[in-house]
């Protein structure tokens, strides 16, 4: 109970600030849950070649997009910092079981912004390979406003500033562009991001014990992670349960037969 009024009262402080402030005004996530962005919407990638969003699904693993800008003086980086640490401790690598996508809200930014901010990451993440499976995008207003559409990514550009106000987010899609799950914040716990992956992969990457783990946890939206959910622990810890006794009535049963008819054997035949 004081867990669940100290949030609301932190959301609505939160909602308090976003309406006395102009700059924020605007700035929001409207979750677009299941559906499915526009894969052949065009970019430029890190490299300085055209790319399309298509180009990042072909190989039926899940990607995880973040959106913002390179030259941002502070969230973009603390969100992407966030990434690479939840990544850093995850068995999975980028490029192999899972793809990251980075793409640029600013038009006026260049694939060797891109590419400069690429090299800076990929060395933080310290993981050999990842270059491959993490693309840094650049494009037109019109591509990147479509895709911040689709994922109902809000955000307003402050011209005083000369600064984009954005939310801190990053969204999870299966192999197919469908938006599978939003992650908030500037940190990410390995576990919530491995369950994402999990849940966006449809099964696909990870392990049994994987599965079992994300039937124990369920998405809440109002703690923006994956909390345990005591019903289907309760009955995971039935079940477990009934097959320790079943097995443990199974290994007892068969002793006791080996036992009696060791015994049988005895009585009719002293010899054996």
């Amino acid at each position: 109970m004081i867990a669940a009024l100290a949030l609301s009262t932190s959301l609505v402080s939160a909602q308090v600030v976003l309406d006395q402030v102009p700059e924020l005004q605007g700035v929001d996530v409207v979750e677009h849950l299941g559906q499915t962005i526009p894969l052949n919407l065009t970019f430029t990638d890190d490299a300085g070649r055209t790319v399309t969003l298509g180009d990042y699904f072909a190989n039926h693993t899940p990607v995880l997009l973040t959106l913002g800008y390179y030259e941002c003086p502070m969230l973009c980086n603390l969100v992407l910092n966030g990434v690479i640490e939840a990544s850093k401790k995850l068995s999975w690598r980028p490029g192999q079981e899972y793809r990251i996508v980075t793409v640029s809200i600013d038009p006026l930014e260049t694939s060797e912004l891109a590419a400069a901010k690429k090299r800076n990451y990929i060395e933080k993440l310290g993981i050999a390979g990842a270059d491959a499976g993490w693309a840094f995008l650049v494009g037109d207003e019109s591509q990147s406003r479509a895709l911040a559409d689709a994922v109902g990514f809000r955000y307003v550009y402050d011209s005083t500033s000369g600064q984009y106000a954005h939310p801190a987010v990053i969204m999870l899609m299966s192999p197919d562009g469908k938006i599978t799950r939003y992650l908030y914040g500037i940190s990410f716990s390995e576990r919530d991001l491995r369950l994402a992956l999990f849940e966006a992969s449809e099964g696909k990457i990870g392990s049994t014990l994987d599965r079992i783990i994300l039937s124990c946890y369920h998405y809440d939206p109002n703690a923006k992670g994956y909390v345990l959910f005591a019903t289907k622990l309760m009955r995971l810890g039935g079940a477990a349960s009934l097959f320790v006794i079943t097995v443990t009535l199974g290994t007892l049963w068969l002793r006791e037969r080996r036992r009696l008819r060791r015994r049988t054997v005895w009585v009719h035949d002293p010899r054996a």
